[in-house]
């Protein structure tokens, strides 16, 4: 029996690749417009990082993450998420130290043992980005926008944006009692693991996705209306900076996304045509988690992008594949030589080629180059070898010329410019 990936681990093969290359160039390109560097971590951390930092009561830690003992007898996981990671490569290489306002992105696999689904895997991908070092709404702003440029550069429609503030460590106390006190009266309608919940993280409850926990938490009492006078001040300037946006904004006082620990700015952007699993990124305020994984006190906010719900948002889109532009079809030993050639000058001047290294009819090598979807064939046979020509056609007009060798790649230089035009 051939061995087989596991479960919920998934190939990227040829024809989908592309796609992903496109998306990780895009987010780079926009991350350097807005002065982000990249950071990269790795996959296996000590577990106590992701407990301290995600929450021990939350779902990730309880129930998703790849946890294991090595030989030395350290308890040490893969990565779940990149916030904490990021944090701790910041605070042990003292990277405050550099500049006031740090600006981090990294891409990048995370591992979580939850029930694959249509866009959700054991191994996933995500586009981070983490701006450490300032309080102001308007980086809030700043992070949501950077955020939807990038899916608008990715071609990504009919998202909307959902927006919340989860509020501050002087203000969510009350909060928490007053919700711990509704759970209280509706314990006996919740599930086992919300009655749990409700006594070491209330707030985890509205994670939850039993239906009758859910219609529970319509009547609960929201977060928003215990924020305090530097919250709800907060939340408003972030509201009013990111009003020109050209997504819809949903207000929605339920947010509190799966982490422990964010506060303040909490936001989603989702898609209604993924399901019900229709969070395509999201991210939040952490202002006090560097703090707490031993590091300075400085406030930081962040989003995270699922490349592989993202991916299924840009299924209809075509412009991440690089076609070749021409595909070389040398007759003979001699033709081919000389095409060789021609090919390495081409990719040279990083013109997109292809070419023919076999023996086979003409007809049959033609299929072949109509198969690549190149607009171009070029076709040299001994007879065009000595008259120092080459054959041009093109497969999309059935048009064909030829041309002197020697002006072979000016030629596709010019088609070249056009087409990146």
């Amino acid at each position: 029996m051939a061995i087989q990936a596991l479960k919920g681990f998934k190939d990227l093969l040829p024809g989908e690749s592309e796609k992903w290359v496109f998306m990780e160039e895009t987010a780079r390109r926009v991350f350097q417009t807005f002065g982000f560097a990249e950071i990269r971590t790795p996959v296996l951390e000590r577990t106590e990082l992701f407990v301290r930092s995600i929450g021990s009561a939350t779902d990730i830690v309880e129930k998703e993450i790849y946890s294991m003992t090595d030989r030395s007898g350290d308890s040490i996981a893969l990565r779940p998420e990149a916030t904490a990671s990021v944090l701790r490569a910041f605070i042990e290489h003292n990277l405050q130290a550099q500049q006031p306002v740090n600006k981090l992105f990294s891409i990048g696999p995370m591992f979580r043992h939850e029930r694959p689904q249509k866009g959700r895997f054991r191994q996933f991908h995500q586009i981070n980005a983490e701006m450490i070092g300032t309080d102001s709404p308007y980086a809030d702003a700043e992070i949501i926008y950077l955020l939807i440029q990038i899916l608008d550069y990715l071609g990504l429609q009919e998202t909307r944006l959902r927006l919340n503030s989860l509020g501050c460590p002087d203000c969510r106390p009350s909060f928490s009692a007053a919700l711990q006190e509704f759970l209280e009266d509706q314990r006996l309608i919740l599930c086992p693991d919300c009655q749990r919940r409700m006594k070491t993280n209330p707030l985890r409850v509205f994670d939850c996705k039993v239906e009758r926990c859910q219609e529970v938490l319509t009547e609960a009492p929201t977060i928003t209306a215990f924020n305090c006078g530097p919250c709800q001040k907060h939340f408003e300037e972030v509201q009013e900076l990111i009003a020109p946006l050209v997504i819809p904004v949903q207000l929605d006082p339920r947010l509190v996304r799966g982490l422990d620990y964010y506060t303040r700015t909490t936001f989603e952007v989702s898609a209604s045509h993924l399901g019900s699993q229709d969070a395509v990124a999201g991210g939040g305020r952490y202002d006090g988690l560097i703090k707490q994984l031993g590091g300075p006190d400085l406030p930081a906010i962040g989003f995270a992008i699922g490349m592989e719900r993202a991916a299924l948002l840009m299924s209809s889109l075509e412009n991440w594949v690089k076609q070749p532009l021409v595909y070389l079809i040398p007759l003979g030993a001699e033709a081919r030589k000389k095409a060789f050639t021609l090919f390495r000058n081409l990719h040279k001047k990083e013109i997109p080629a292809l070419m023919e290294y076999e023996d086979r009819s003409l007809k049959s090598l033609l299929r072949r180059a109509d198969k690549s979807q190149s607009p171009y064939v070029a076709i040299l046979g001994t007879d065009e070898l000595s008259r120092e020509q080459i054959l041009i056609r093109n497969l999309e007009t059935k048009e064909q010329e030829e041309i002197p060798i020697p002006q072979f790649l000016n030629y596709f230089l010019e088609k070249h410019h056009k087409r990146q035009v």
